[in-house]
């Protein structure tokens, strides 16, 4: 693997190398090596104190050492002298259980075992804004439905261009870019692939927009909800089961195109969906999507209640055809590791214990949601989803001792937020 890596330096003309890992807050950390030294990295990892970044650890545990894999490498488009590489952190000779891409291979590892392959691709919504982040970075972005408007989005054409001739360069076959439904929001779409592929290239593309955007003068965010009226950033993920070239989601007799097994793998989503969102809706933020009242374009785009349907946007999952569903969960802060591994943790219980999801609803849940009796409702909080997670035994089991860790630096964060005094309190109780 060495070889491999000092060979692609000397071929590329790659001088760095960034280790990069990313920790159980999506935060991507990285050690910028030189390529004389990457034969080193290979053998032994790049040293890192795990308790100053997020992970559950203190000052007196031993160096956690980052393990590139270089499957990954990937040249950075805008700066090729340096060639990006996940990395797996290990410590005292075994790899971190708590650390999102070792969790998320152990599970791709548990499903290989029962013939399984995830396959996923991921739709990454984030805005261009100021360089201070006070608002949206085109003044002249002001339609109240600006969903696809070409004049907009042709405004922003060097750094959306820039960014899919990236994509190109590295093979990742992107087929779409537009301007998404609030003023200075974008959405660009590459090709599905595995499950771990795909979690690289999510935690990359942030990377990647970032870096873009700065270098056009701007700022890219996948927060949530940074505008109130606006709707926020979702991360929707399409999802698939496969089997040697075979998509056993598939089944031309089946309703909707979709097999038994995949109506499992669903039924497994949505029975642990409430668990799920302290995942895939990581902040304080997330819930103010997930909950959020109608936007100005007329409409939030985001569940708040565990329903399914056919091709139908207002629900938590999507049918949009046969072979595959679109979990529409996830927002844009959700670790690209823990997205994928929570699929799979969930979606394999669904199929060990044929669970059920019921009936799909194809009703209007903006305008209809009111009328399901039978539905689960969707955490309210940062703090109701850490419950959910905490009491979910089907999580517990299949995420192992991450769980707890999650849990206790989420609570954390939590108590910090709770202890912030806003405005709006100010506001609303000064003279109570």
């Amino acid at each position: 693997m060495a070889n491999s890596l000092h060979a692609a330096a000397q071929e590329k003309d790659i001088k760095y190398f960034l280790i990069s890992y990313t920790d159980l807050f999506g935060v991507q950390r990285a050690k910028l090596v030189p390529a004389a030294a990457i034969d080193g990295m290979v053998k032994s990892g790049a040293g890192f104190a795990g308790f100053a970044t997020w992970f559950d650890m203190t000052p007196a545990d031993p160096d956690m050492f980052a393990m590139p894999d270089p499957s990954s490498l990937i040249q950075l488009p805008w700066k090729p002298e340096v060639g990006w590489l996940a990395a797996d952190p290990w410590m005292n000779g075994k790899p971190v259980a708590q650390a999102p891409r070792n969790i998320l291979k152990r599970l791709i590892a548990d499903a290989a075992a029962k013939g399984y392959e995830l396959k996923s691709g991921v739709e990454c919504e984030f805005f261009l804004i100021s360089r201070e982040g006070t608002g949206i970075s085109d003044d002249a972005d002001r339609q109240p439905k600006p969903c696809y408007d070409q004049q907009a989005l042709m405004r922003r054409y060097d750094v959306i261009a820039e960014i899919c001739d990236a994509m190109l360069s590295l093979g990742w076959k992107p087929y779409q870019n537009d301007h998404e439904d609030a003023n200075g929001q974008f959405e660009m779409n590459w090709d599905f692939d595995a499950a771990l592929k795909t979690a690289d290239r999510h935690a990359f593309f942030k990377y990647m927009v970032r870096s873009i955007a700065e270098k056009h003068g701007l700022r890219a965010t996948f927060m949530p909800k940074p505008f109130v009226d606006l709707t926020g950033n979702g991360c929707h993920a399409h999802v698939s089961v496969w089997r040697d070239g075979r998509n056993l989601f598939e089944d031309e007799t089946g309703e909707l195109g979709v097999s038994r097994l995949g109506y499992h793998f669903l039924g497994g989503i949505m029975h642990s969906a409430d668990a799920l969102a302290a995942l895939f809706n990581p902040t304080v933020n997330s819930y103010k999507r997930i909950n959020a009242p109608r936007t100005t374009s007329g409409a939030t785009w985001a569940p708040n209640s565990v329903t399914y349907a056919g091709n139908n946007r207002t629900h938590l999952i999507r049918i949009p055809e046969g072979g595959r569903f679109e979990v529409r969960l996830a927002d844009g802060a959700a670790n690209p590791y823990l997205l994928q591994a929570g699929l799979l943790a969930a979606g394999l219980d669904g199929i060990d214990n044929e669970r059920d999801p019921g009936k799909r609803l194809d009703i209007n849940m903006y305008t209809e949601g009111h009328t399901v009796e039978t539905g689960k409702k969707l955490p309210l909080n940062l703090l109701d989803a850490m419950r959910a997670l905490r009491s979910s035994s089907v999580l517990s089991e299949r995420l192992g001792d991450f769980v707890p860790s999650y849990i206790k630096l989420k609570t954390d964060e939590w108590n910090s937020y709770s202890r912030h005094l806003t405005a709006w309190e100010r506001e609303t109780t000064l003279d109570c």
